[in-house]
């Protein structure tokens, strides 16, 4: 079968998108085409946010290709799966540049993951899959029936039809990913690295997937949500493609980055720097000096509430005091030259107290964000113990709680996001 994947060229005014707005490597179609390539399918794999082409450049690529089953994502990046736009403006606009002409559309993602009901009709596409898509559209390529294969979902006469629910990879033995020199060439992003200017491309890879935690905040429960560690050969394989590309940094797309002591011993001698976003209460001394000879040059830990109480509510099960946290961010930052701290909104948190503890930190070299508040995504423990199992009203209820809930918002959002409605005006018809 001849298989279109596409990533749209996406864009983000209005939106409350918490995510970074570079463009990424499109992890999730890399696995696909290594699945379907595997199974002797022809795969043409496009990426207009990266390579900055417009939906009817797209569109013209794809029905150039003529293939029988195009699959578009939902969102930028496996890397923001857990934090996506909640609007389907991006991928419904691709498709409609399709005009038909795709074949069987598939919509893979995590708003078809959670809502698959209202990501089919909103989207118009054949089938949606839900959870991790690789080997989901692997079988529909072999001729699997969408409804029929295990992960996805139909409309038969306006009705949802699917089969089973939300699927997981077996992810471990993925194989070592490859992307086009002009791909590579173009990714001149290193994500969350603030330490110096890119001098050299970026890229980004998966080292493990899924989280053992359950944080009330995380949107994971529908896709990449048990926790996996790749097989190290393909991990280091593929690291030393991107270095033979000229890659001098990745970040490492990883739910929690968790101590790896082999693979951090590979990296020692290899030259590349890299990210990573982890619990700094998982580390010891021992093993954070061990991160940073390995060429770790950004730490992202999630700290969320400076109480126990608050680290408590949001089930974090953390069994360190916010001064122990605080000790092995400041012994952290001798190893890595940027660590920060993530913060939540939480309620019960005071603000002057917020405001000691991150100037505190700051006075030694560790950087602590400006409390983020909360959108309760339909995937996480949150949306479920406000509004209960999600339906087909679900991303429209988050949206409605989070605009009516806060006044100000995340520091990368520009103004106050939109209602969902008008930011999906074209996907209501």
């Amino acid at each position: 079968m001849k298989v279109a994947l596409v990533n749209p060229p996406w864009t983000f005014e209005g939106s409350i998108y918490f995510g970074c707005r570079e463009p990424h490597l499109p992890l999730e179609l890399g696995y696909t085409r290594a699945a379907l390539e595997r199974d002797g399918h022809a795969v043409l794999l496009l990426d207009g946010h990266l390579m900055g082409q417009s939906y009817a450049e797209l569109a013209e690529a794809v029905r150039a290709f003529r293939p029988e089953m195009t699959v578009v994502t939902t969102a930028p990046s496996y890397l923001f799966w857990r934090c996506a736009p909640p609007e389907l403006r991006v991928p419904r606009a691709m498709l409609d540049a399709l005009a038909g002409s795709g074949g069987l559309t598939v919509a893979v993602g995590p708003h078809g993951s959670a809502t698959p009901g209202a990501t089919l009709r909103k989207l118009g596409v054949d089938a949606v899959v839900m959870g991790e898509c690789e080997e989901v559209v692997a079988a529909l390529a072999a001729g699997g029936v969408p409804g029929v294969v295990p992960g996805t979902a139909v409309l038969r006469d306006g009705a949802l039809l699917q089969s089973g629910g939300p699927q997981a990879t077996r992810f471990t033995d993925q194989p070592a990913l490859r992307w086009p020199e002009e791909w590579v060439r173009r990714h001149h992003h290193h994500h969350h690295r603030f330490d110096r200017e890119a001098r050299a491309p970026g890229a980004e890879v998966e080292a493990s997937r899924g989280c053992p935690y359950h944080c009330t905040f995380c949107a994971k429960i529908d896709f990449r949500d048990n926790y996996r560690r790749r097989d190290l050969s393909p991990l280091l394989a593929e690291i030393d493609g991107l270095i033979a590309q000229g890659v001098e940094y990745v970040y490492f797309i990883d739910e929690i980055f968790l101590p790896n002591r082999p693979l951090l011993e590979a990296l020692v001698s290899r030259p590349i720097e890299f990210g990573v976003q982890t619990r700094i209460d998982l580390w010891k001394p021992e093993m954070l000096a061990l991160l940073g000879r390995a060429g770790c040059v950004s730490i992202e830990a999630g700290v969320e509430s400076l109480t126990e109480d608050g680290r408590a509510a949001l089930d974090k099960r953390c069994r360190m005091t916010t001064d122990e946290l605080a000790d092995l961010l400041v012994l952290a930052r001798r190893h890595v030259p940027f660590v920060q701290a993530n913060l939540l909104e939480v309620a019960d948190d005071d603000v002057a107290m917020v405001a000691s503890w991150r100037e505190g930190l700051r006075a030694q070299g560790v950087w602590a964000n400006d409390p983020v508040p909360l959108y309760p995504y339909p995937s996480s423990p949150d949306y479920r113990r406000l509004f209960g199992a999600p339906d087909d009203q679900a991303w429209e209820r988050a949206h409605r709680h989070y605009l009516g809930q806060f006044n100000r918002f995340s520091e990368i959002q520009d103004g106050r996001p939109l209602p969902l409605p008008e930011l999906e005006r074209a996907c209501l018809g």
